[in-house]
């Protein structure tokens, strides 16, 4: 409980909103994305979770262990499929479930693919275990939002990390 405190108020000191990011592309997301009303859910990852689907049309999603999460994105997506070829999403309930060497070959991800990670805050564990996915050299822009961590493999964009308030 005290490491999350403690985190948050770490972020807090960090975090800009859209007016501090200069990339075009985490921009538009926020702006066109996160930041658009109505909310899809009281839980900010869900809705993180729904709105990305809508805003970058995903077509397959992968969601690890959570069925509360794969009703909802049913419910809101009926025709999404859930296989791990061309994969455009997957969600993470940990980081600590992630083996980075191993993560990128299991998955066929593309250039657009967008991997959601939950409670990135959640222990000192699963910070570390966050920090290692963003130092990978397959990612390229991270998004920390402190409810949950946003990874995008661009090839075209160079490497930053962003601490942003949602």
């Amino acid at each position: 409980m005290f490491f999350r405190l403690k985190s948050y108020f770490k972020f807090l000191l960090k975090s800009t909103n859209e007016h501090g990011i200069h990339s075009p592309f985490i921009f538009k997301y926020l702006t066109n994305c996160l930041y658009k009303k109505p909310r899809k859910s009281t839980d900010k990852t869900l809705d993180i979770l729904l709105k990305s689907i809508a805003y970058f049309q995903f077509k397959n999603v992968v969601i690890d262990d959570n069925s509360l999460y794969k009703e909802a994105m049913l419910e809101n997506f009926p025709n999404l499929t859930s296989n791990p070829t061309k994969t455009d999403l997957i969600l993470y309930n940990s980081a600590k479930k992630i083996k980075s060497s191993s993560f990128f070959s299991e998955y066929q991800l593309h250039n657009s693919s967008l991997i959601l990670v939950k409670n990135i805050h959640g222990s000192p564990l699963e910070y570390s275990n966050w920090c290692n996915l963003i130092k990978s050299e397959k990612v390229t822009v991270s998004i920390d939002m402190f409810y949950c961590g946003a990874l995008f493999i661009r090839k075209e964009q160079q490497k930053q990390h962003f601490t942003i308030r949602i």
